[in-house]
């Protein structure tokens, strides 16, 4: 996958994330995963079209998930995954996913996002592209994902 799709998406928490008030992000690797997404917790996945199409899986768990709805709803104590943080999560997804299509547009590559679809629980999701890019990150600690699974057209 071309680095360029890569950087956007993980320069996308660098630039989203710290304007919600968190500022302890840290970037651990990234990893290469055949077609098969294994996780637990939150998963949020946002469809791609344009000049690139595809799928974005963002995953972390439901502590993580709390947390940052937390700091989106400026301290407000999150105790239970409800709809309200439900939201803020899917609101959080479509920041990311917006602010990784701006800097996708200045390289001459546009593309549209479609709504978040949240789901919660334990998973498997196999992508319909043969290869998926996983970028490993921690917000306060607490485990956070990117899976891409994009191709340019």
């Amino acid at each position: 996958m071309n680095e360029e799709i890569v950087n956007a998406f993980k320069d996308a928490v660098f630039n989203v994330v710290p304007m919600l008030g968190i500022s302890d992000v840290k970037f651990i690797g990234e990893e290469n995963h055949k077609k098969q997404i294994a996780s637990s917790g939150v998963i949020s996945i946002i469809g791609i079209i344009g000049d690139l199409t595809g799928n974005v899986f963002l995953s972390m768990e439901e502590e993580c998930a709390k947390k940052i709805a937390s700091y989106m709803m400026f301290g407000m104590e999150v105790v239970a995954f409800d709809e309200l943080a439900q939201s803020a999560i899917s609101e959080l997804s479509n920041m990311l996913a917006a602010n990784a299509s701006i800097s996708l547009s200045e390289t001459g590559k546009k593309t549209d996002i479609s709504t978040p679809t949240l789901m919660t629980g334990e998973f498997t999701v196999i992508s319909s592209l043969p290869d998926v890019i996983s970028l490993s990150m921690l917000i306060e600690d607490m485990p956070f994902n990117i899976y891409l699974s994009i191709k340019e057209k």
